[in-house]
C-alpha cells in the first residue's frame, strides 16, 4: 500500500503522513457499479482514490438522481469529509464509475492530521475548494444551460473520466443522472448522431467528436 500511496500522493504528503495512512487506512477494491456510500447512512471514513473513478449523486423526493461530480485518482470527497467531521448522515450517494481502488481513512485520524500535518490540512482545504467549484458548475449548467448543452458536457466528462470513446451506458441511465426523461435524452442523442458527433449502439454510445 505504501508504494501506491507514494506514487499517487507522494508529491502532496510528507513521508510520515504517508506511513500513517498506510498503517491505519483500509484498502478497498470497488467494482464498477458498486454503491459504497448511500444517502442516510453515517459515514465513518473518507476515501482516497488510488485508481478508477467515482460518481457522486443527489436524490430528490421522488427518487430521481442528479449527478453532482466525478472523483478521480488523487481526489477525495468534500461532502464525505463534512459528514465524517460532523458525524451526520450522508447527503450523497457514491457509486463506482469504473473498477476503483481506494483507501478508507478513519474519521478520528482525519481530525488528528488536520492539526498535525500542514500538507493534510492544505489537501482538505483544496478538496473543499475543488468540489465547491464543481458544484457551482453543476448549478450553473442546470440554471443557465439548455439540456443539449448539459448532455454534451456530460458526454465530454464521461470520455475524460473513462478515457474511452465507447461509453457503456443507456439512454435511461443518462436521463437519471441529468434528471430528465429518457425521451428527451433519446431525441438529443439522435440529433448528435445526425451531426456525426456520436454513434448510437445498443447499450453503448461511440463518441466521435465533441
Amino acid at each position: 500500500m505504501i508504494e501506491a500511496l507514494k506514487e499517487h500522493y507522494g508529491s502532496l504528503f510528507e513521508t510520515e503522513l504517508l506511513e500513517e495512512i498506510a498503517e491505519v487506512g483500509i484498502f478497498k477494491e470497488v467494482p464498477e457499479g458498486h454503491k459504497f456510500i448511500e444517502i442516510g447512512e453515517y459515514v465513518r471514513s473518507m476515501p482516497l482514490l488510488l485508481s478508477g473513478a467515482i460518481k457522486v449523486l443527489r436524490e430528490d423526493n421522488d427518487g430521481d438522481e442528479l449527478l453532482l461530480y466525478f472523483l478521480e485518482r488523487g481526489d477525495t470527497c468534500a461532502m464525505t469529509m463534512t459528514c465524517c467531521m460532523g458525524q451526520t448522515k450522508s447527503e450523497i450517494r457514491a457509486i463506482a464509475e469504473l473498477d476503483t481502488q481506494l483507501i478508507m481513512i478513519p474519521v478520528q485520524k482525519m481530525e488528528e492530521w488536520t492539526g498535525k500535518y500542514r500538507s493534510w490540512r492544505n489537501f482538505v482545504f483544496e478538496s473543499y475548494h475543488d468540489r465547491f467549484n464543481e458544484l457551482l458548475h453543476t448549478i450553473d449548467s442546470i440554471a443557465f444551460f439548455n439540456m443539449d448543452e448539459r448532455l454534451l458536457k456530460y458526454l465530454q466528462n464521461k470520455v475524460k473520466i473513462t478515457q474511452e470513446d465507447l461509453l457503456n451506458t443507456t439512454h435511461q441511465e443518462i436521463a437519471y443522472e441529468l434528471h430528465t426523461s429518457r425521451v428527451v435524452i433519446s431525441r438529443l442523442l439522435k440529433k448528435l448522431e445526425n451531426l456525426g458527433k456520436i454513434e448510437l449502439h445498443r447499450n453503448s454510445i461511440k463518441v466521435n467528436s465533441l
